[in-house]
């Protein structure tokens, strides 16, 4: 795949164990794995998906470049979703955002990401 950068979604609680671990870990990973990555167009479609009624949640940006060899497998609706077979450390994030829930409690994505 060609992109330049993939997106992790994490919930208050998961954001702060990878602030004190220094790479995410949630459950969700541990039980399939492998850490669950979106591109920017599957960004918004998981977090409402997957986030909605969670509070505010952290969007980290990553550059693929910086990351291990990513796997790119299908998943929802067969669209290929990278994954990372390895540790993700936080501090490769080249940005961090907070997502506040909007009207219908899924997040809402910044402007630019």
């Amino acid at each position: 795949m060609s992109e330049t950068y993939v997106y992790k979604l994490l919930t208050g609680a998961d954001w702060a164990t990878a602030s004190e671990l220094g790479v995410t870990a949630t459950e969700i990973d541990a039980a399939d794995g492998y850490v669950h990555l979106s591109t920017r167009a599957q960004t918004a479609e998981t977090a409402r998906l997957h986030f909605a009624g969670k509070g505010p949640v952290r969007l980290l940006r990553f550059a693929v470049a910086d990351l291990p060899d990513l796997t790119w497998e299908p998943s929802r609706g067969g669209q290929m979703f990278p994954h990372l077979y390895a540790p993700l450390e936080v501090s490769l994030a080249d940005c961090v955002w907070t997502l506040q829930p909007g009207p219908d409690g899924a997040p809402l994505m910044p402007e630019e990401y």
